[in-house]
């Protein structure tokens, strides 16, 4: 992997704040980051002289001619990444550059879920990008739902696309020949925000995604959790439901098998004994104050919030971001969320901000691909 020089911890401290807070002056380094005004030139001269950071006045103009001027800027054509989201039915990639800024993007379906169908797709993927991007790539982040081994590059477990095992991360490097990182979805969601969106200056925050599946990723002590086996933060599988809904992990009783956008569904769809009915269709009738609607909406809303208040308790986050294709119409539930969260929020945890982030599946591809660029600015040693 393409990393970026390092001489000293302070090397990666630098280049991280240029990353996540640049174009940045030498003094506001030092203050950001403790170290002398000194200490900062000296960390950051193998960064230019690498190429990985430029000094200009504009984060995407080339190095300057001269005397350097102020302020630093992370080099973002320095390094091209892909980055890509896999869901059963379609499998979506962007191209970013080391900035995270989307330069590409593609999707394409996939033939099932099979891995080996998968595979077929995110090579299409793949070659798509590659070609509209102005250098070779320098990696491919990979996002997956489900229990997620990053460390060795295996799915363990998949419920979504029924997968078991696989060794995803190997089979992708084997077969494109690009370092690959593979991470769960809405870990790999964390980091996007913890570079580059609302988690840059909290010392501790949560991510909570409603959709297909509900999901949580943390980040506490200046790390997004990883689990020790895996898995951390699985709030969609705390057991606050009712016994007889069955989640699609085969238990009973799960956040998600209630709260999710498929469990909503299904519970309108059986009170309307229409199985026809779309998710479109479900939110139509919400809105129009359908009562078997609205009530689905309000049973999912509680339930999210108790876990929300659990997770709280637990963990102690500043905030708790949620995310997701359809939450812009949290509006059908956020009164019995907050109602429940508070609740369920013991003292203080209860004055946790719980802020909205609508995204696409774009939003998961660009998070992938974060993780990527958080492996390049983690550095390999020089030996200077």
């Amino acid at each position: 992997m393409n990393r970026i020089p390092v001489t000293s911890p302070a090397s990666v401290a630098v280049f991280r704040r240029i990353l996540t807070h640049g174009p940045l002056g030498r003094v506001d380094i030092s203050r950001a980051t403790g170290l002398s005004q000194a200490a900062v030139t000296k960390a950051v001269t193998p960064l230019i002289g690498a190429g990985f950071v430029v000094e200009t006045d504009d984060p995407r103009a080339a190095p300057t001619i001269g005397r350097p001027i102020s302020p630093l800027a992370v080099a973002r054509d320095r390094a091209h990444i892909i980055g890509i989201k896999i869901t059963a039915e379609r499998t979506y990639g962007v191209l970013t550059d080391l900035g995270a800024s989307v330069l590409a993007r593609t999707d394409e379906v996939n033939r099932s879920s099979a891995v080996d169908h998968v595979i077929e797709a995110v090579r299409a993927v793949v070659d798509t990008l590659s070609a509209a991007s102005p250098t070779p790539v320098d990696g491919i982040g990979v996002a997956v739902s489900g229990d997620v081994d990053r460390e060795s590059g295996i799915v363990r477990d998949s419920p979504l696309l029924g997968w078991h095992g696989v060794p995803l991360a190997h089979i992708l490097e084997e077969s494109i020949g690009i370092p690959t990182i593979l991470e769960n979805d809405v870990r790999a969601l964390t980091t996007t925000e913890v570079l580059f969106g609302s988690g840059r200056d909290a010392d501790s925050f949560a991510v909570v995604t409603i959709g297909t599946g509900i999901g949580c990723g943390l980040y506490l002590n200046g790390k997004v959790v990883q689990g020790a086996h895996g898995v951390a933060g699985e709030i969609g599988h705390l057991p606050l439901g009712p016994v007889d809904a069955v989640c699609s992990c085969g238990r009973r009783g799960c956040v998600e098998a209630v709260a999710s956008t498929a469990a909503i569904l299904n519970d309108i769809r059986a009170g309307h004994d229409d199985p026809s009915l779309t998710v479109e269709d479900a939110f139509a009738l919400a809105h129009a104050d359908d009562a078997v609607a609205r009530a689905a909406f309000e049973r999912a809303g509680g339930v999210i919030g108790s876990a929300l208040a659990a997770l709280v308790n637990l963990t102690g986050p500043e905030l708790v971001v949620i995310a997701g294709e359809n939450v812009t119409e949290y509006g059908l539930y956020e009164d019995r969320l907050r109602e429940t969260f508070a609740e369920h929020a013991f003292g203080a945890a209860s004055d946790c901000a719980i802020v909205l982030r609508p995204h696409v599946f774009d939003d998961w591809a660009r998070g992938a691909a974060a993780c990527v660029i958080e492996d390049i600015a983690s550095g390999i040693a020089t030996g200077r």
